[in-house]
């Protein structure tokens, strides 16, 4: 089983590399771009089997700072 796990910061949490990242968009001249917000995607490869409340486990121990991430889990079949 694959589990997909995406990492964000909080609303309010001030983010110093989606700051550059826009900031740099705007040198090449995308002009259009409003705000930029960066995070991390976390792809597992589990045992079949892996119960939901495990996988949160594994979120909330080590894969998200909870108190200024959020994280959401997508389960995809192997």
């Amino acid at each position: 089983m694959k589990a997909r796990v995406f990492v964000t910061l909080k609303p309010g949490v001030l983010d110093p590399q989606g700051k550059a990242i826009h900031h740099a968009l705007e040198g090449l001249g995308f002009s259009g771009v409003s705000d930029v917000r960066a995070g991390k995607l976390i792809e597992l490869d589990l045992a079949d089997g892996t119960s939901d409340e495990d996988i949160e486990a594994m979120c909330r121990k080590l894969l998200a700072n909870t108190v200024i991430e959020n994280f959401k889990i997508e389960k995809q079949a192997a």
